[in-house]
C-alpha cells in the first residue's frame, strides 16, 4: 500500500480552507496533514510537517502567501507549492512562478482540477489552471519582441521543440519519451536554453513558454 499525497492548507479564511478540505478528502491518496491562516504559520508548519504539498493562499495576513512560498522553496526543496487565488492577476502569477510556484490555480477548479494539481506536483509536474493559461496568452509582456526574436534566432530545432513541450505542461522524462531521447539529454538542452534566454531558473521558463505558446505551438505542434 503506498503512502498518500501529504498536505498542508494555507488561507485566512475559515470558509475556504473548509472547502478545500472537502475537496480533498474525496481522494483517499491525500492526506491533509496541517492548516496555517497566514505565511509564516505556513512556513512554521512545513517546517514540523513536512508536506509533500502546500496549497497557499496568496493574500494573507501577517505574511503573504508569496514571502511565504520563497522561504519554503528556500529552506524546503522537496516540498511543492501551489498558489491559490481568487483573481488571475498577471504580476502576481508571474511572480509566484519566478519565485518556484509549482502550480497556480483560481479558486473556481473543480475538485477533480484540485486533485490533479496536487498529484501532479507530487511527481514534480507544474500545474496551472485553464484561467491563469488564459491570462498569461493574452499578455504581451514589454520583453516580448526581443525573446521572440531570440526563440527565432538563437534555438535549434531540438531546443524549440522542448521548449513547446514544457509549455505544454509535459515533464523533463514526457518530453524524453516524446522525442526518444534520455531525460538527461532533456535536462541538457533545457539548461542550455535557459542559458540563452537570459533565464535563470525552470520557473522562468515555464512561465516563458507559456507566454509564447501560441507561437511555439504553431511552429513545433506538441500533438
Amino acid at each position: 500500500m503506498r503512502s498518500p499525497i501529504t498536505v498542508l492548507i494555507a488561507d485566512d479564511h475559515e470558509v475556504s480552507r473548509i472547502g478545500i478540505r472537502y475537496m480533498l478528502s474525496k481522494d483517499p491518496d491525500i492526506e491533509i496533514v496541517g492548516e496555517a491562516t497566514d505565511g509564516g504559520q505556513a512556513i512554521l508548519l512545513t517546517q514540523e510537517c513536512q508536506p509533500q504539498v502546500v496549497l497557499m493562499d496568496v493574500r494573507m495576513p501577517l505574511m503573504s502567501g508569496i514571502d511565504a512560498l520563497k522561504r519554503i522553496k528556500r529552506e524546503n526543496q522537496s516540498t511543492s507549492v501551489i498558489m491559490l487565488s481568487a483573481a488571475s492577476d498577471t504580476p502576481i502569477i508571474r511572480s509566484s512562478l519566478e519565485h518556484g510556484a509549482d502550480g497556480y490555480l483560481t479558486k473556481d477548479v473543480s475538485s477533480e482540477e484540485l486533485t490533479h494539481a496536487v498529484r501532479s506536483v507530487a511527481t514534480g509536474e507544474r500545474i496551472l489552471s485553464a484561467t491563469v493559461r488564459r491570462t498569461l496568452d493574452q499578455q504581451q509582456p514589454e520583453e516580448a519582441p526581443s525573446i521572440s526574436s531570440k526563440l527565432h534566432s538563437t534555438l535549434t530545432r531540438r531546443e524549440h521543440e522542448i521548449v513547446s513541450h514544457v509549455a505544454a505542461g509535459l515533464t523533463s522524462q514526457e518530453i524524453a519519451e516524446q522525442l526518444g531521447i534520455s531525460r538527461r539529454t532533456v535536462e541538457t538542452h533545457r539548461a542550455r536554453i535557459m542559458t540563452k534566454l537570459g533565464v535563470n531558473n525552470a520557473a522562468g521558463l515555464v512561465r516563458l513558454a507559456l507566454q509564447h505558446s501560441t507561437q511555439l505551438n504553431a511552429e513545433h505542434p506538441t500533438s
